[in-house]
């Protein structure tokens, strides 16, 4: 996905949550260009076979056995994402930290209230 459409889907998320705030903007950017960054990490780790591990030669000719750099990178800007996501109280626990809490169910009316309790 491009760093626009991350943006946009990260304040409709903001704003279903009601913590949106005009000041989070640099937040919101900079997190929108890490998750298209990682989205484009991603497709050259699958593009390049997704393997876990890879060869690797040292500068003494011996080979052995490493981490893709591809996955690390990937897994490092997911860590960097979270961190963004948090901050901007889009995961339960720092939504909670910073509302008080999940947000109230609208109340029923007294029509909707009755037509509820109605066996059907």
């Amino acid at each position: 996905m491009t760093k626009s459409k991350w943006k946009t889907l990260i304040i409709g998320q903001m704003i279903a949550l009601k913590v949106q705030n005009d000041a989070y903007d640099s937040v919101v950017d900079a997190l929108a260009a890490i998750l298209e960054q990682r989205d484009k990490t991603a497709k050259e780790f699958k593009k390049s076979g997704g393997k876990s591990v890879t060869e690797y030669t040292n500068k003494n000719g011996s080979t052995n056995m490493t981490k893709n750099p591809l996955l690390v990178l990937w897994d490092d800007l997911n860590k960097s994402a979270l961190a963004y996501w948090r901050e901007l109280g889009l995961t339960p626990s720092a939504y909670k930290k910073m509302t008080g809490g999940p947000p109230a169910a609208e109340e029923k009316s007294g029509l909707a209230a009755a037509l509820e309790s109605l066996d059907c």
